[in-house]
Parts: C-alpha cells; sequence; structure tokens
C-alpha cells in the first residue's frame, strides 16, 4: 500500500447497520479504515497490518455458542482494540467474562457515568458540574442500542462507564489496551464520539493524519499511471458524481488515453444527457462518445417487474454497450468505473453466511472473460462523501457534484414495477418540476435527497370540466446526515401544494400527487 495506508484501521464486521458509519468516522480523522468480515482469513488480516482494531456492533447474541466471535489472530497482532455494542460482549466473552441477556433492551438515549476514565474518555464531559477536568463527575450523552449486556468483566479490565440499566457500560484494561463500549461513539447521537474515536485512533494507536484528499488524488494518479501505462481506457460515463470524479481523475492523469463512453439508457433525469456532454466535452475536453441505447434498454427490461432483476438487466445491458463501443476502439486495455467502497461492501458476505448481500451493483464482480479487458477503479476505497470532496478539489462544478444520490439503473428503480416506454417522460417531468421548485424556493440544500416516483396505478381527477383517470406521482424528500437513517422532510405544505399544482397542470398523464412520509427504517430511502 502507498504512503496513504502507512497508519491504518481495520474494523471487523458483525453485522451491525452501522459498521460503515465506523469507517467513516475514522477516515474523517484523516487515517485510512477498511472494513472486513468477523470471519475473514487470519493470513488476510496480518497482511493488512492495521494500527487497531475496532469491533463494530451485530445482530446477534454473544450468549450462544455457535455466535460470531473474535478470531484469534486479533489478540496476536498486539494491536489496540476496541470494541463497540456486541464487539464489547464478544471482547468480554472471549477474554473470559460474561454476558447476559438484559432484563430490557436499551435502544436510544442514555447517560453514561464516568467512573474511570483511562486513556480513552480522560477529561470528557458533557455535563461538567465542577472543577474543569474532575472525571469522577464527568457524564457522557450517548446511543444505545442493545439486548444483552456484560455483567463481568475480564481479569484486568476496569469498569469506565456505567448506566442504570447497563452497569458496564465501558470497560478498560490500560495495559494490553483494549477497550470496551456498550455505546455507539459512531453516531452523531452520542455527542463526545468523535473524541472518543480520535483518543482511540490517534492517541492509543498512534495513527497520524495522512488520509486527505489532495493525498489521495496524488496517490490515485500515479497509481492509474503505474497500472495502464501507454494504454487506452474506456470509462462508462454514467451522469453520476462517482463517474464523474472518475473521468476527471483519469483525464488528468492519463488525458487523451482515456475515451468516456456515455450511454444514454433512457432512464436518466430530465436534460442529463446534455449537461453531461455540455460539462465534459465542451467544457473539459474529455472525449466523450454519446451513445443512444434507450429502445435496446426499453427492449432488455420489457416484462420485468422485481427490482433486482431490472438492477442486473440493466447492468447486462451496459456491458453490451461497451463490449461493442470497445470493438470499434484500438488499443482498450482497460475499463474504468466509478466503484466505490459502499458498492464492495453490499455486495460481498462473511464466509458463514451470518453477512448477508444487501443489494446486488452491476459495477462489481468483475467482467466477462470475452471483453478481454482489465479494470481501473480508482474509487474503489472511497466512500460517497470521500468522493464529493475529491470532485470540488478537482474542481468539478457544483451543480454536478452536489446533486442529489441518483441510482445506478437510474429511473429503472423510481418506475415501480414494469416499466413501458410512456411511464418515462411522466416521471422526468414530474421530477424535473419537483427538484427545480425546491432549488427556487432555497430547500433543494437543505434536503439530502428528493426526487419523484412513478406508481403504475391509476386514480381518478378532475381538471377543469373533465374528469381524468390517470397515473399517481409520489414525491420523496428526506433529511439524514449518513443514509444509514434518514427522517422525511418536513416541506412546507403550501410548497407542497404548489409543486402538486404544477405536476398535475402542467403534465397530461397524472392526475394525482402524493407525498411519502415515511422514515428510514423501517423504509428505504428508495422505494425499490
Amino acid at each position: 500500500m502507498s504512503a496513504i495506508h502507512d497508519h491504518k484501521i481495520l474494523i471487523l464486521d458483525f453485522g451491525s447497520q452501522f459498521t460503515q458509519l465506523i469507517a467513516r468516522r475514522v477516515r474523517e480523522l484523516k487515517v485510512y479504515s477498511e472494513i472486513k468480515p468477523w470471519d475473514a482469513d487470519a493470513r488476510e488480516i496480518r497482511e493488512f497490518a492495521p494500527d487497531g482494531i475496532i469491533l463494530s456492533g451485530g445482530p446477534e447474541t454473544t450468549t450462544q455458542d455457535d455466535s460470531p466471535s473474535i478470531p484469534q489472530v486479533v489478540f496476536d497482532l498486539n494491536v489496540p482494540v476496541l470494541g463497540i455494542c456486541y464487539g464489547m460482549q464478544a471482547l468480554a466473552r472471549k477474554l473470559g467474562g460474561a454476558v447476559s441477556p438484559s432484563d430490557e433492551k436499551e435502544f436510544g438515549f442514555a447517560r453514561v457515568e464516568v467512573t474511570r476514565a483511562g486513556s480513552l474518555l480522560e477529561g470528557l464531559n458533557d455535563h461538567p458540574t465542577g472543577v474543569a477536568g474532575n472525571t469522577e463527575s464527568a457524564s457522557l450523552d450517548v446511543w444505545m442500542s442493545h439486548g444483552d449486556k456484560v455483567t463481568a468483566v475480564p481479569d484486568g479490565f476496569e469498569i469506565i462507564g456505567t448506566t442504570p440499566s447497563a452497569p458496564i457500560a465501558g470497560m478498560a484494561h490500560e495495559n494490553l489496551h483494549y477497550y470496551g463500549l456498550q455505546f455507539h461513539p459512531e453516531v452523531t447521537h452520542t455527542k463526545q464520539g468523535k473524541a472518543i474515536l480520535s483518543r482511540f485512533v490517534h492517541a492509543i494507536c498512534g495513527c497520524g493524519t495522512d488520509w486527505t484528499p489532495s493525498a489521495i488524488i496524488d496517490d490515485q494518479i500515479e497509481q492509474v499511471r503505474d497500472q495502464v501505462g501507454d494504454d487506452q481506457v474506456l470509462l462508462g460515463l454514467s451522469g453520476g458524481v462517482d463517474s464523474a470524479v472518475v473521468a476527471a481523475l483519469l483525464h488528468q492523469a492519463i488525458g487523451e488515453q482515456l475515451t468516456c463512453i456515455f450511454v444514454d439508457t433512457g432512464l436518466l433525469r430530465h436534460g442529463e444527457g446534455d449537461q453531461v456532454m455540455d460539462t465534459f466535452a465542451e467544457h473539459m475536453g474529455v472525449k466523450v462518445l454519446r451513445i443512444n441505447a434507450r429502445d435496446q434498454f426499453m427492449h432488455a427490461l420489457s416484462g420485468a417487474s422485481d427490482p433486482e432483476e431490472k438492477r442486473k438487466i440493466i447492468g447486462g445491458e451496459f456491458i453490451k454497450v461497451f463490449e461493442a463501443e470497445a470493438a470499434k476502439l484500438d488499443n482498450i486495455q482497460w475499463l474504468a468505473q466509478g466503484t466505490i467502497y459502499p458498492d464492495v461492501i453490499e455486495s460481498a458476505g462473511a464466509k458463514t453466511g451470518k453477512a448477508h448481500v444487501i443489494k446486488s451493483h452491476h459495477n462489481v464482480g468483475g467482467l466477462p472473460e470475452r471483453m478481454n479487458m482489465q479494470l481501473v477503479e480508482p474509487l474503489r476505497e472511497l466512500f460517497k462523501d470521500e468522493v464529493r470532496t475529491i470532485g470540488r478539489q478537482l474542481e468539478l462544478p457544483s451543480a454536478l457534484i452536489d446533486r442529489h444520490p441518483f441510482p445506478g439503473p437510474g429511473l429503472g428503480v423510481r418506475i415501480l414495477g414494469e416499466i413501458h416506454a410512456d411511464y418515462v417522460p411522466l416521471l422526468q417531468k414530474a421530477d424535473h418540476i419537483f427538484i427545480e421548485e425546491l432549488r427556487a424556493k432555497g430547500h433543494y440544500d437543505k434536503v439530502a435527497q428528493a426526487f419523484a416516483v412513478f406508481l403504475p396505478v391509476k386514480s381518478v381527477g378532475v381538471v377543469g370540466d373533465g374528469r381524468r383517470y390517470e397515473y399517481v406521482i409520489a414525491l420523496r424528500a428526506v433529511e439524514t446526515v449518513d443514509f444509514m437513517t434518514a427522517h422525511w422532510a418536513h416541506l412546507p405544505y403550501d410548497f407542497l401544494d404548489h409543486v402538486s399544482r404544477r405536476i398535475i397542470n402542467e403534465i397530461t398523464g397524472i392526475s394525482r400527487v402524493v407525498y411519502d412520509i415515511s422514515g428510514k427504517p423501517p423504509a428505504t430511502i428508495e422505494w425499490e
């Protein structure tokens, strides 16, 4: 690994919905982090050579004999270890402590009384009541989510925090640098969470601050040049943030060796094709070929209604287009993709099957052998927020970088069920009106993601003196920090009324507009 990986933290994943968030928080502290399943090969973990290890939370219980457990290599490495929630319970049980089911599950806010701060919690206090630095009276506002609890610490450990329902809310073995927290420092609800993680990765593990945007760009440019040499590279440019940043990065690295293929699937946002060509071909000087494949995609999707099936079909058609266009070009040895780190994580599972594939990603898993090309994926280690930061550093326009997330399959998963060609322009127009009004009224940057969804059901309406029996559009807007959880955005009623009237009055074929007030969980942000 290169200099930006000189210091690194390993997160062992026990299945928590917050595992990616732990990795992102560590990277925000300018330290490289990587996630591996709890049952990863010992040799793989040794070769990674972490400066410290964080054990994630998880949905299982450590009280069963077949529960996921900490591999011995974690202790053989002699590096600091921090167990979070399930990770703390697994640490306690592995080293001879005791874990028992709680009488009541603890979920949400809790106040931890710091009993012995030590190197992890020293000086941290959300409710100072006496002399500054008096840790005997320190307490922390935290976020809990657990059904089991540690009831006895292993030999050599001390209790560092307690709550009424979890008398052992934190533990530490200062000589070995092993720590456990029953609460989640990675979530924003834990006020001192960032400070706690910083204390662990910087002060305890001794990590520096090398993981910075400029260093990442320099590193990737050097890697790409070493990887491809004088060969030609083909990039599928989708119009989304990820592929846009890849295009800018590769153009800076290899210039004329890059050819971009922009596939217009017919499932893009309103005016997106022209915007992509304007940004890259005209203003950045990138070589871009625009391929109109709308009919090809519509034909391939005919009859498909299952979301996963639609995703796989769309991914397959992309590959077909790449194959056809690559065959027309000389000396194309590499295919570049905008694969990012969550794609890799979500498309993989643990060896035991206890970690599940969340959803398939068409850009993960390699290429058909007949393509005879190798992959170059400069964003494969990055989270979405890091990709945006890199894009700004590369001076891509904010209108492109700061756009709300858009799914890889495009409107193919925002048209529920089977896709018909006449549905697409209705959704494009409705989505455009919604986004246009969000920008005009100053709401766009206040919500994390907003879009329209086409519902393939009809509803009776009245326009003028005429009866309409036409389709329904659902509007969705959410507020979130990490996209792991989200709240529906409380947009003003008069604003929603205005958007609804515009959509119904301006789009023939829509008779009703509804607003989605589901949170995540239990719903997801996208409908499919």
